[in-house]
Order: structure tokens, then C-alpha cells, then sequence
């Protein structure tokens, strides 16, 4: 059985006794998120993962208070449970960002849980792409959901807070613009390397790399294998492997490097003694990163790099 070892995660504690114990003030001996309740005269934001809260922060500035449940790079959105502390941020919020399809179902029941209402933002559902059997909800690779994102939380906010409604929409007009300028280093990349064939280890980063014009060559077992944490069957394995050899081999490996198992360790090794370069991609932000569009467009700089750009 492979596995997804990541930091021990927070103490799992029912949604309903999260809010009963948050009411008594106690903390359930889980780490704060950054933020907790709205500072006096900001908006509170919550949002699944940090991910959501950096482009929370981005559009909404001194004006909100972003509390991120999810942040850090050893929790597994998939696996998370809500702690009292979360229930609290929810119950103050004014506006929630859940990634939905499926990813973050602990939002959705953080909301249902809370007398006080926010205003959600399903990002799958926004997104309007296909969610049917086969959706990739990793949404957040999605730059046009992201700037569908930025235009909602735009207006959500403005709504909660008039005074300030100028400034987030000046801020989303600077994020997209941000956006604008990952969309055209991708559009790059489809120029100059039309149809190159990558590998994957997990579905996390293929609406960025479909978007840049690169053919995933991976078996579909096998990456589903991964994501569902589960050892693909021996015949998948070897057909991945034999990605790395021969004079049609891969461009590149886009490795989730957020999860491990003994069949990822495997392709990662077959890849590096072929010569492949390995590209490690994340689903949080990763240690020391705050912001988006940084986050992502190192990402597009590992993966220029690895296809022989050279900015």
C-alpha cells in the first residue's frame, strides 16, 4: 500500500463540539492558523488552504483579516480535520473560499456547523469547467479560474464592505494583470516546445501544463493510482517507467512532491538516471512563500528550465 506521509495532522475534533468548545474558549492544543478573528474594521476571509488566502490577500489588502486552515505543506486538504480554532474563524467570517469538487470537504461542513452564514466561494463551481467523473479538482493550477476568482472576491467583498470597494477592485485588476503576465510565459513555452510530452506523478499541475501546450504521457491508471494513495498494478508501473527511456522519452517529470510512496520514489529515480529533469510541484504554498503568483510562476520557471528555456 503506498502512502502519503506528511506531518501528524491536527487533532480531528467533530464540527459540532468544534464550535461548542470554541464558544468555551479552548484551543484543542492544535496550532494557530496565521490569523485568527477579524482584526476591528477589517472583513474576515477564511479560506481552505493557503493558497485560497494568498489570493484572498491579494485582492483584499489591509481591508481583511485571511485566516488560511490549511497552512502548511504537511496537511492533506483530503484528510483534514476541522478544530474548534477553524470553527471560530468561520463563525466571524464574512467570506469563505473552498476549492470544492471534492478537495476541501471540511469547509463545507465548517459552514453548515456556523449560525452566521458567509458568503461561499466554491472555486470548482466558479470555475466552470467540467466536474463531471473524471474533474481534476486542483483548480487552483487553473489561471482563468483564478482570475474568475479574483472579479468574485472583488464584488463579495465590495458588497461586505462599500467604503472600500475601489480598492479591491483595483487590486484585482493588479492581480490579473499579474496573471496576464504567467499566461504569456506559458503561451512561451507552447511556442517553442509545441506538443512536448511530460510525465506526471499526480493530476495536481495539468491544467498548467495543458495550458502551455504539453502532452501528458503518463498512464491514467497509474496517476490515479497515486492520488487515490495506492499502489498502481506492476504492468502500469513498468509502462511508466519506460516513459524515461528510449529516443521518444519525456521532456520532463512533474512530481507532487507533497507525496510519497514507494512508486513515486521509483519513477523519480527512473527519471533522474535518464536524464529527465524532475519539476516538484505543490498543492500549499511551500515554506517561506506568501504570495500566488510567485508560487506559481517558480513553478513555470522549473518547468521553462527543464524543457532548456533559459531566461
Amino acid at each position: 500500500m503506498s502512502y502519503r506521509p506528511r506531518a501528524t495532522l491536527l487533532a480531528a475534533v467533530p464540527v459540532a463540539a468544534a464550535l461548542a468548545l470554541a464558544g468555551c474558549g479552548q484551543g484543542g492544543g492544535a496550532a494557530p492558523a496565521p490569523s485568527q478573528a477579524p482584526a476591528p474594521a477589517t472583513v474576515g476571509v477564511v479560506a481552505s488552504t493557503d493558497v485560497y488566502g494568498a489570493v484572498a490577500t491579494a485582492i483584499g489588502g489591509a481591508h481583511t483579516t485571511v485566516t488560511s486552515i490549511i497552512h502548511s505543506p504537511d496537511a492533506d486538504p483530503h484528510e483534514y480535520e476541522s478544530t474548534p480554532t477553524d470553527a471560530a474563524a468561520v463563525g466571524a467570517a464574512k467570506v469563505l473560499i473552498q476549492n470544492g469538487g471534492g478537495y476541501d470537504d471540511f469547509a463545507g461542513k465548517l459552514v453548515a456547523a456556523t449560525a452566521t452564514k458567509p458568503t461561499v466561494i466554491d472555486v470548482s463551481q466558479l470555475s466552470g469547467l467540467d466536474t463531471g467523473a473524471d474533474f481534476n479538482e486542483h483548480v487552483f493550477y487553473s489561471l482563468p479560474t483564478m482570475a474568475k476568482l479574483a472579479d468574485t472576491l472583488s464584488a463579495d467583498l465590495s458588497q461586505a464592505d462599500p467604503p472600500n470597494a475601489a480598492d479591491y477592485q483595483a487590486n484585482a485588476t493588479a492581480f490579473k494583470a499579474k496573471l496576464d503576465g504567467l499566461n504569456a510565459r506559458l503561451n512561451t513555452i507552447k511556442t517553442q516546445h509545441p506538443g512536448a510530452r511530460i510525465a506526471i506523478t499526480e493530476p495536481v499541475p495539468l491544467y498548467l501544463t495543458e495550458q502551455a501546450g504539453l502532452v501528458n504521457a503518463t498512464p491514467e491508471a497509474f496517476s490515479h493510482a497515486i492520488e487515490e494513495g495506492n499502489d498502481p498494478p506492476a504492468a502500469v508501473l513498468q509502462q511508466t517507467l519506460a516513459l524515461f527511456n528510449g529516443p521518444n522519452k519525456v521532456s520532463a517529470l512533474l512530481l507532487n512532491s507533497q507525496t510519497e510512496s514507494a512508486a513515486t520514489t521509483q519513477v523519480q529515480q527512473a527519471a533522474t538516471a535518464a536524464g529527465v529533469p524532475v519539476v516538484a510541484v505543490t498543492e500549499t504554498l511551500p515554506a517561506g512563500t506568501m504570495d500566488y503568483v510567485t508560487w506559481i510562476g517558480g513553478e513555470i520557471d522549473q518547468l521553462s528550465t527543464a524543457l532548456g528555456d533559459h531566461r
